[in-house]
């Protein structure tokens, strides 16, 4: 070992210990396969946590990339760049959106759409409109307001007072939200799909009556699509999906394919209440950024490509029952598209982390959403033979646990 190889023991003495990172160390990845610093092979199940939604060293993102860096990496938001103007023109273009907010992740842009939707209810209906309904098991990112508006306590602890007016209902029950909405509520805030909650999608009634419910009420319809954004469940948003359209809708995750970028989109009035210095990021809007999701968002929204997911969702459900069948490991598999989660039988619950370590060493990454799910959020145009190969790494993970 040389002075300069870097080591998993070298996190611990010089980064802050929030993260506990895997002991192996990726150093390459091309398409759906992961090589470490000793050569051992992954195929790539995990994708960052749905980010890397066209692979690792995408020929297209790359040259995009290194096109943009011989032009211009950054101008400040008194500039106007074009790699910006391109990506909004684009996604307004491909959804319900008028306008454009750029940021760097998912938190940040729930950021922005929350705090959009409060202004906008306290210019339009005064101060006393300013109460959030979010739902339990939910997360929005980590800052301390979206973290507040996300409803799993554990994130909060130890970083009270948090900001007020918040309050949670029982995602997919429609009742739990009509007891807690009222003329002081300005906004209702849901993934289509719960991610970090377990891959629980949306009722599409649910959604439907919170739509209703939102447009008796004034109160805006805020869809958090970091996770379920960009082609993640089969069509290039999931409101799509499900025929429900929210007044904001944030994405970030794979809207880069793996470069930092994230955005909130609204309407052209609603937008209005961002007024000239009311909110703003140094960086939101980067062109080295913005060219990336340009082409990110030129392959994802092609046709082919989101029935490809939607085959492709058919194919790991099909291979994760039968794994799940032969050795009572799944309850059930759930989710939209490529964002999958496998929930434990009550003979392996509490043991998805085991299961994770174990996919780990036969070679194939996966995540979870809790201690009862296995989470998969692959490429989107992962090719038939590695999921048949890292299926059957996974259940050679499975075999070895079970003994």
């Amino acid at each position: 070992m040389t002075n300069n190889t870097i080591t998993r023991e070298m996190f611990d003495d010089v980064m802050v210990p929030n993260y506990a990172p895997a002991s192996m160390i990726p150093v390459k990845g091309r398409g759906s396969r992961v090589w470490d610093q000793e050569g051992n092979e992954y195929v790539d199940f995990a994708g960052g946590i749905a980010v890397t939604a066209l692979g690792h060293a995408h020929p297209g993102l790359v040259g995009a990339l290194k096109d943009q860096a011989t032009k211009i990496w950054h101008l400040s938001n008194v500039m106007t760049n074009e790699p910006a103007i391109h990506l909004a023109q684009t996604l307004c273009h491909l959804t319900f959106a008028e306008r454009v907010f750029f940021a760097n992740s998912g938190g940040e842009a729930n950021e922005a759409a929350f705090k959009l939707a409060r202004r906008h209810a306290w210019q339009h209906h005064g101060e006393d409109k300013h109460e959030i309904i979010a739902f339990r098991n939910s997360f929005h990112g980590r800052t301390l307001f979206t973290v507040s508006v996300g409803g799993q306590p554990k994130y909060l602890e130890g970083f009270e007072p948090a900001p007020g007016g918040i309050r949670h209902a029982e995602f997919n029950n429609l009742d739990s939200v009509k007891e807690l909405i009222s003329s002081k509520t300005c906004a209702v805030v849901v993934e289509p799909v719960q991610g970090e909650g377990g891959v629980l999608p949306g009722d599409p009634e649910f959604l439907k009556g919170l739509r209703e419910l939102c447009d008796e009420h004034d109160a805006l319809l805020v869809f958090d699509e970091v996770q379920s954004g960009v082609g993640r469940t089969g069509h290039l948003y999931a409101y799509q999906h499900y025929g429900v359209t929210p007044d904001i809708l944030t994405t970030a995750k794979a809207l880069g394919g793996g470069f930092p970028i994230g955005a909130m989109l609204t309407t052209a009035e609603i937008a209005q209440s961002l007024s000239v210095g009311t909110h703003g990021s140094t960086y939101g809007g980067n062109p080295l950024a913005c060219a990336v999701a340009q082409r990110v968002i030129d392959v994802v929204s092609q046709p082919e490509v989101l029935k490809g997911v939607r085959e492709r969702s058919k194919t790991f459900r099909d291979g994760l029952k039968w794994i799940g069948d032969k050795y009572d490991l799944f309850d059930e598999v759930r989710g939209e598209g490529l964002l999958l989660g496998g929930v434990l039988s009550e003979t392996w619950k509490g043991r998805a982390k085991e299961v994770l370590k174990a996919a780990a060493e036969e070679g194939v990454m996966v995540l979870v959403a809790g201690p009862n799910v296995v989470r998969l959020a692959p490429s989107l145009i992962i090719p038939e033979s590695d999921i048949e190969e890292g299926l059957e790494r996974f259940e050679k993970a499975v075999k070895r646990l079970v003994g």
